[in-house]
């Protein structure tokens, strides 16, 4: 056994676990709170020297050509070893504590120096984050030894240092025992990926500070401090200011030492749980809109900087989002100090997962109920391991205000290792809950302070667990709304259960960012890099794109979680403040009224309505105004000009008339087609094919290609598993195979103006999945109605089916349109809450949206009208959904990658009846069964002019 797989030498030499602080030299830096600005801060970021080895026996006791790489980061970004994806399986054996006996190593080597001043004091080192395991070296002597990747290591090294310049030395293994700990689901990279600096202490300094609140008063461990406000002056408690996420207050505490003066940032707050089960902040029921956050980034890996981070958060609060859990790991102290300061909830998440145990034997297994001795948490020789994770994150982080949760780690089975650890914890501190997903999954209730699931849909927690008296806690989500690519599609379906239940206090989305290492442009992930095991494109699940853009999932999520709501009722305006601090009078709200999507009226109002209070708002115009195609009255929320909210009312729903003129009856034929030629516009339709191969308007064609009846759309990441039941791929007879269709015409005739065809779809190898008649109605004016009357079967296996309709293939040139629909963003029947109706333009190439895996993107509901450039019109009864894009279905069904796709040269248009929602299935519950174009008959009708 080497000693890194010694799981009775975890660590060596390491300084015992204390709370994040840096020493400052004077009050006012102290009350500033620039680390930089310290004189006994020094950072040791910067270029080093280092060297690779394929083995750690390989390394010699002396290194002479050096390669040089920035700290902190991870060497697989910098051509060191390949990049690795894998989600559950484990990148080698399950043989704890054994790794490979090939275990890489990256030996690490930087200079610096100790002047007069330091010479003097005591020296510390802190590592903020190295993956797997640190083995330290000052001077060539050693000093001591760490594991815990997203763990901080400090070592004393004062006896190890002279006056002058100092040689630092640090050997990274690539696995240690510890690695069976860390098997979370992200690119495996490995390095000194986090800040490494130095602190100057004085003798005898304080070694910890605890401090802790309440509503009424701070604690401080330490007996000489002062207590300061937010203006920097000693602070008056008689009438203290509250924290919140809503309301971040923060006082400062500064500890006094012989020379330090030693700043911690303290926000007064209490966390209860009420008799109806609500999470309480401050005595108020709170709600919990929160995501996953990863340390992430597409050319940094692990390596985020204090601006990213904050970028990251600033994002977040520009979707609304008050809660992170840190998946599945401490973050940077750095992080949870812009969480205390900008406002967010936070459950603090330990270092382990040991998701791989459920694959060991092969097969997924969680061994529900045996708690076999084979997982780590039932062996009593990891018990220390357990349970020095939970003790490093609760010391490190202790004096954190954002922090309402601690929790135990993620997808690691449960048993009386976790109970330990939970044991510990809630000895060390009774002021916040205790959180577990994996006790709730084992149906271990009461170890843990709330009741945390995952992926269960909206109709399984209510009767399961929100209508369950026995059990007698809150319901969270620690993870819900799976996001990978076009995506998640079930956020409001959530927020709605939510508000009704005060059981359901919230949730985290899955997850914050895509995971992904772009190289030559293009995002790559699981697979490209040569894994023998990996999970392909698992990892691009985040609410935004690897660099932090929105996407429509990513706003819809915005508009389900924003802080009103409203009701027009009876003539009547009613809006509903969803703050729980905080009056809507900080805010401010504009009126508008748009008839047909112009704007008919609007006004800036000033609402004061208390936390959870409505108030009924006077509408002060008239809504009676002319329209063709709809009347909408819209509320916004704005915060300093950024639009925070809205709700769009309809006020009265119109369907278009379209002058259809006489019936046009002379209607021709010959051997192959059928004509109406009615002057200005003309329309070819083959007998064989039962659809419209050419339409002229004035003489120009607009057709490319044969109009025809479909029901495939290129799957999305949410309809990886459904997908096998609608198309053909590599299992060719689970589908209905609806990506190779055939259309059939059994008969058509022609009746007065109409041609009225009998027909069916069916794929590849299969029965027909529906059978329709199609009536074709011809109008003086030019005009076209067509009337599917279809039946889709009701003893096929698939449950739902992806769309139905029509593919129309235009010109290039054709590729630009209006249209009166939800826009202007890309929508889908339950993802659409960040559109409104209205009148909007736009082109093929800017329907295109770049997820990582070429996927259906592009759609827009509820559609009115949608005028195409070269004329072509097309007019709902009442409506229909519509998509416009460079590409085919084909060509996003089997690309793999951004780079694969090409234009086709053509622009290519559906008029659907249907098309099925987006969900999170990509790993959550099944799409709604309201949001699925399902079995049985139907009827859809629409004009072409």
């Amino acid at each position: 056994m080497r000693f890194y797989e010694d799981l009775t030498k975890l660590s060596e030499n390491r300084q015992s676990q204390r709370a994040y602080y840096i020493p400052y030299d004077s009050l006012e830096k102290a009350l500033k709170g620039d680390r930089r600005q310290s004189k006994f801060y020094n950072l040791l970021n910067g270029e080093w020297s280092f060297k690779f080895f394929e083995h750690d026996i390989d390394v010699p006791d002396e290194i002479t050509d050096w390669d040089s790489i920035p700290v902190p980061s991870c060497w697989q970004m910098h051509g060191y070893e390949k990049h690795h994806y894998t989600n559950i399986n484990y990148p080698y054996p399950v043989d704890p504590p054994y790794v490979p006996d090939e275990n890489p190593c990256g030996v690490y080597q930087t200079t610096f120096t100790i002047d007069d001043m330091w010479a003097k004091r005591e020296t510390f080192i802190v590592f903020e984050g190295v993956c797997s395991c640190v083995i330290l070296y000052i001077n060539g002597e050693y000093v001591g030894y760490s594991q815990g990747s997203h763990l901080q290591a400090e070592f004393d090294i004062s006896k190890f240092v002279k006056e002058g310049e100092n040689i630092l030395t640090a050997k990274v293994l690539k696995w240690c025992v510890g690695s069976y700990l860390e098997d979370q689901d992200f690119l495996r990279m490995n390095g000194i990926f986090r800040d490494v600096y130095l602190l100057s202490r004085e003798a005898g300094h304080i070694e910890d500070i605890d401090v802790s609140a309440d509503c009424k008063n701070i604690y401080v461990s330490c007996s000489d401090f002062e207590i300061y406000d937010m203006d920097g002056k000693v602070a008056d408690l008689d009438e203290p200011k509250l924290w919140t996420a809503e309301t971040p207050y923060l006082y400062t505490v500064v500890v006094k030492g012989e020379t330090e003066y030693i700043p911690v940032r303290v926000g007064m707050r209490e966390i209860k749980i009420s008799d109806k089960y609500e999470l309480l902040i401050n005595g108020t029921s709170v709600k919990l809109k929160g995501v996953n956050h990863h340390d992430t980034h597409a050319f940094k890996g692990y390596t985020m900087s204090d601006e990213d981070l904050r970028y990251d958060l600033e994002r977040m609060k520009e979707l609304n989002i008050n809660t992170v859990r840190t998946a599945h790991y401490p973050p940077t102290s750095e992080f949870l100090n812009m969480c205390d300061e900008m406002g967010f909830y936070v459950i603090d998440e330990t270092d382990l997962e040991t998701h791989g145990f459920v694959c060991r034997n092969t097969l997924y297994n969680w061994d529900d109920t045996t708690c076999p001795e084979e997982w780590l948490h039932s062996q009593p020789e990891w018990e220390v391991a357990f349970v020095e994770r939970a003790v490093r994150m609760v010391e490190r982080d202790k004096n954190h205000p954002c922090i309402i949760m601690w929790s135990t780690g993620n997808e690691s089975g449960h048993g009386p290792n976790h109970k330990k650890m939970v044991e510990w914890i809630r000895n060390r501190d009774e002021s916040r809950l205790i959180h577990c997903e994996d006790a709730s999954r084992h149906d271990v209730h009461g170890v843990s302070d709330v009741v945390s699931l995952m992926y269960i849909g909206t109709e399984a927690i209510q009767t399961d667990y929100i209508n369950n008296e026995e059990l007698k806690y809150p319901i969270f989500l620690c993870e819900f709304s799976h996001a990978m690519g076009n995506g998640p599609g079930d956020v409001h379906d959530y927020m709605e259960v939510m508000y009704q239940y005060p059981k359901f206090i919230g949730g985290c989305i899955w997850e914050w960012a895509d995971h992904t290492v772009v190289e030559d442009g293009v995002p790559k992930y699981g697979g490209d890099f040569g894994e023998r095991i990996h999970d392909v494109n698992f990892c691009c699940d985040g609410l935004v794109f690897y660099d932090r853009r929105f996407k429509a999932g990513s706003l819809n999520a915005k508009y389900s979680f924003q802080y009103f709501a409203s009701e027009y009722k009876d003539g009547k305006l009613y809006v509903t403040n969803l703050y729980d601090f905080t009056n809507l009078d900080k805010y401010t709200f504009k009126l508008v009224l748009e008839a047909d999507g112009k704007v008919a009226a609007e006004t800036e109002l000033k609402l004061s309505v208390e936390p959870h209070k409505t108030l009924e708002v006077e509408i002060p115009f008239d809504l009676n105004v002319a329209a063709e195609m709809g009347v909408y009255l819209t509320l916004y929320q704005y915060d300093n000009g950024y639009e925070r909210g809205f709700v769009q009312h309809e006020i009265e729903a119109k369907s278009l008339t379209v002058a259809e003129g006489e019936p046009f009856t002379d209607i021709t034929e010959d051997d192959k087609f059928i004509y109406a030629d009615m002057g200005e516009t003309s329309y070819t339709f083959s007998k064989l094919y039962g659809n419209f191969v050419s339409i002229k308007k004035n003489g120009r064609e607009m057709l490319d290609a044969p109009v025809k009846l479909t029901a495939w759309r290129a799957p999305t990441d949410n309809d990886r598993r459904i997908k096998y039941n609608w198309g053909v791929f590599e299992d060719n007879l689970s589908g209905v195979n609806l990506n190779v269709l055939f259309n059939k015409m059994y008969s058509y005739k022609i009746v007065d103006n109409k041609i009225i065809v009998e027909g069916n779809i069916a794929g590849i190898s299969r029965m027909p999945v529906m059978y329709h008649t199609t009536t074709y109605e011809f109008f003086t004016s030019g005009a076209v109605k067509v009337t599917v009357d279809g039946d889709f079967k009701e003893n096929i296996k698939c449950s739902y089916y992806p769309r139905l309709g029509y593919e129309f293939t235009l010109a290039k040139d054709n590729d630009s349109f209006t249209y009166y629909g939800m826009g202007e963003m890309e929508n889908y029947c339950d993802m659409h809450y960040h559109t409104k109706m209205g009148l909007y333009n736009s082109t093929a190439a800017d329907e295109y949206v770049d997820y990582i895996m070429p996927q259906e993107h592009g759609n827009h509901t509820k559609t009115k009208k949608l005028t195409m450039g070269c004329g072509l019109e097309f007019v709902g009864v009442p409506e229909f959904e519509f998509n416009v894009s460079q590409y085919t279905s084909d060509e996003l069904t089997y690309a793999k990658h951004i780079d694969e796709i090409k234009p086709n040269g053509k622009t290519n248009l559906r008029i659907d009846y249907k098309v099925s929602g987006i969900g999170s299935g990509s790993c959550g519950p099944a799409l709604l069964p309201k949001y699925q174009l399902g079995k049985g008959k139907f009827n859809f009708s629409f004009y072409i002019k």
